[in-house]
């Protein structure tokens, strides 16, 4: 694992200007560690609880923009649904996201070849319809992630040590 050193006067400043931009200082240096994509050979890298808030970067930026069908098309499906990220959540205290989290997961797991298949666009484009049983958890989701957000930012700020070192 790689001390990763957060300056005490960004996180301040990034904290001023909202919950998604105090987030985003983690994840920004996570990011920029990992090369901008986890794999194998960096997840050493990160603890655990880096992984977790990389985890929800992910999911959040992808959910929100193509569900899950796009999350795990775009290569995401193994780093949120076979590591304990739904743990992490409730952990966290974001409990109903991590029900979420592990209803999605039954979904995946039932269905990870035809998922995880390379696809045409035509063919992607049809998932959506073909997994229709995502909706309701994405609905869910959209609902909640203002809140989930928050549960997050807050967990992070009560335990910076677990994300960084911050330097005066």
């Amino acid at each position: 694992m790689t001390n990763i050193i957060i300056k005490d006067e960004a996180l301040a400043k990034a904290a001023e200007r909202g919950i998604d931009d105090f987030l985003k200082v983690f994840t920004d240096k996570y990011m920029e560690l990992v090369g901008g994509e986890p794999g194998a050979e960096t997840m050493a890298l990160l603890n655990g609880y880096q992984h977790s808030l990389l985890g929800y970067h992910f999911f959040r930026k992808e959910v929100l923009e193509g569900g899950f069908v796009q999350l795990i098309q775009n290569g995401y499906g193994p780093y949120i649904f076979d590591n304990p990220f739904a743990k992490s959540m409730r952990l966290f205290g974001a409990k109903d996201f991590s029900k979420l989290i592990y209803a999605a997961k039954k979904i995946y797991d039932a269905h990870r070849d035809d998922l995880e298949r390379d696809t045409t666009d035509e063919e992607f484009m049809a998932m959506y319809e073909q997994y229709e049983e995502f909706d309701e958890l994405e609905e869910t989701y959209l609902d909640i992630e203002e809140n989930v957000t928050g549960i997050i930012a807050k967990y992070v700020d009560e335990h910076l040590e677990l994300f960084a070192d911050i330097e005066k």
